[in-house]
């Protein structure tokens, strides 16, 4: 490939070049949501990035088979093994069935998806539909003596699998740490005393009598731990190793690090070449997430109904805003930067619309091929989308410059701009083209508007003309008067 794709390893902490193992075939799993309450803002990360992601490999030539999963059980509310399971939870407290809070906040995920503009994964499995696949490969952990029964649950034995194999290498974790626990502090957890040894993971939880969720197993009825599930799933939809696999950046450890080591544990070979994470968004510096309720939802975003909130803004709006900024920064939540963002995009979009109004010049054929050049390298540079942004504003510069007399384009600079926004702005980085005028019927309305303001400038009723343009500016439409008569865009 004459520009390779280089990418960040998590596991190597390099940026490495993207190669696959069976190119033009691409394997990538994300982990999904675990559905239990609305997605917020900090669930739409991930899903964009590896929409991103998902879509730059597509336009790279790869065929790319994407699977995202759906936790609908396993997940217990402190993130280990103990507690309640997060859905039966909530279904306990709104008094539903487990299966409707799971279906209903699956549905609500998708919607809040969809109108993010994300795409389908290609394969969407969830954890309650794999049961046996995860029993058949805790059965196959345990054969290889890397995991034991106590009390009717099934522990992961850390301590015997980091033998001969570098257990921590992904987070930075070191199995003897782990055991003394986080600052030699040892808690008292509800079947610690089932564990070898504290650094263990559950692999299968024996359920107790009152337990909704719970299915018959070789040791016990119960339920599978949370991090199997990704395990089993990857494994049986990409196959013992695959090319990526994504995820928050508070997923690392216990999650990934404990998929490494019940993959290879099973098999005997490393489950993922390649591993990426997001970084997080935070509120005044702390991670935005469910559990700790400083999170904002996305209905909440889009209707302006939160308290930290000055005004709705809309899933375009909210996606661009985290595209400018690299999906492996911090990306902390104001209105400010929204509003920011919001106008951005706008700018961006008005340029688009210019490109449709301009009449070639004699300009140099050049201007378009580099800055498309420019975007480009910065998308293989482990998808920086926050510099592919701001040479998509160079663009946006050139664009404006012709559209006001300056510095004209000539006709292939034109048509590259146009290409370049089609492919990356709205191709790649999924923009959604539905938003580059805003809406039809407000665009049908503009210019009905603007007829009426041309017939009153035509019979010199200039007070008229003056108080449309006065109101349309009032409503963030700016009016551009042409020898070609008025032209508008979204302020």
């Amino acid at each position: 490939m004459e520009h390779p794709l280089f990418i960040t390893n998590s596991l190597t902490r390099n940026k490495e070049q993207f190669v696959p193992a069976n190119a033009p075939f691409v394997g990538m799993y994300v982990c999904g949501p675990t559905v239990y309450g609305p997605p917020h803002l900090g669930h739409a990360r991930p899903y964009i990035t590896f929409d991103v992601l998902f879509r730059y490999l597509h336009h790279l030539g790869y065929k790319t088979r994407y699977v995202r999963n759906i936790t609908d059980v396993g997940h217990l509310v402190d993130d280990s093994d103990d507690g309640e399971d997060k859905i039966a939870k909530k279904a306990r407290i709104e008094k539903l069935e487990p299966m409707e809070v799971a279906k209903m906040y699956t549905d609500s995920f998708h919607e809040a998806m969809r109108v993010l503009n994300n795409l389908p994964p290609s394969i969407e499995p969830s954890a309650s539909g794999h049961i046996i696949e995860q029993i058949e490969m805790i059965r196959k952990i345990m054969d290889k003596g890397l995991a034991y029964e106590s009390g009717g649950s099934v522990y992961f034995d850390v301590i015997k699998y980091g033998e001969d194999n570098d257990y921590g290498k992904l987070s930075g974790r070191i199995p003897d740490e782990l055991i003394a626990g986080a600052g030699n502090e040892r808690r008292e957890l509800e079947g610690q005393d089932e564990k070898r040894h504290a650094a263990d993971f559950a692999l299968w939880k024996k359920a107790d009598p009152a337990h909704i969720m719970k299915w018959p197993s070789p040791w016990s009825m119960g339920f599978p731990g949370w991090h199997i599930e990704c395990s089993a799933m990857s494994v049986k939809y990409l196959g013992d190793t695959f090319d990526i696999h994504g995820g928050g950046m508070d997923l690392l450890f216990p999650h990934h690090e404990s998929e490494i080591a019940q993959s290879k544990g099973s098999c005997g070979k490393a489950p993922v070449r390649y591993w990426m994470h997001n970084n997080m968004i935070t509120i005044n510096g702390r991670k935005m997430g469910k559990s700790l309720g400083n999170f904002i939802n996305l209905e909440e975003f889009f209707t302006g109904k939160h308290k930290l909130l000055t005004k709705a803004y809309s899933p375009m709006t909210v996606r661009f805003y985290m595209l400018q900024a690299h999906y492996r920064s911090t990306l902390d939540f104001s209105n400010e930067a929204l509003q920011s963002a919001e106008k951005a995009f706008a700018k961006l979009v008005n340029s688009y619309q210019e490109l449709d109004r301009l009449k070639p010049g004699d300009g140099k054929e050049s201007v378009a091929a580099k800055i498309s050049r420019a975007c480009y390298d910065a998308m293989n540079d482990d998808l920086n989308t926050a510099i592919a942004l701001s040479h998509l504003f160079d663009a946006s510069r050139h664009v404006n410059a012709a559209a006001s007399g300056e510095r004209p384009l000539a006709a292939a600079d034109i048509e590259g701009f146009r290409k370049l926004f089609d492919e990356l702005l709205f191709g790649v980085l999924g923009m959604r083209t539905d938003e580059k005028t805003g809406d039809g019927d407000v665009e049908g309305l503009m210019d009905l508007v603007l007829s009426i303001r041309a017939e009153a400038k035509a019979r010199k009723d200039f007070s008229v003309s003056d108080k449309i343009r006065d109101e349309l500016t009032r409503l963030n439409f700016v009016v551009k008067d042409g020898k070609d008569g008025a032209t508008w865009s979204k302020g």
